[in-house]
């Protein structure tokens, strides 16, 4: 699988989940209509989905994912809930995306 395409996935994936999530938590916390939680458990459903289409084993895709989901938690709470990410933030981040790059992109070759 090409390297665009299995990043897209994992952004698909992790928009489908932290969407999810935050429907959910605004139906149960802020009183939104129930039609919120029903978006939102739409939207776990493809991400339960999406991460399937990765070529690599369960285990590395979703250890891998872990880096991808916090990138984009941290983005997603900037942008909804206007809280900056501070630097300490944005070093967890990078060293998360490091972290991702190496367990799900680095060649392994087999003896």
């Amino acid at each position: 699988m090409s390297f665009p395409l299995s990043i897209s996935l994992f952004v698909i994936a992790g928009l489908c989940e932290i969407g999810g999530g935050y429907l959910v938590w605004l139906w149960l916390r802020e009183g939104k209509p129930f039609g919120y939680a029903a978006a939102g458990a739409m939207l776990l459903i493809l991400y339960g989905i999406i991460p399937t289409l990765q070529t690599a084993h369960f285990g590395r895709v979703y250890a891998a994912y872990g880096g991808m989901f916090i990138i984009l938690s941290l983005l997603w709470g900037w942008g909804a809930d206007g809280t900056k990410p501070d630097r300490f933030d944005l070093i967890g981040a990078v060293i998360c995306l490091i972290g991702m790059a190496v367990i799900m992109y680095v060649p392994r070759h087999t003896m």
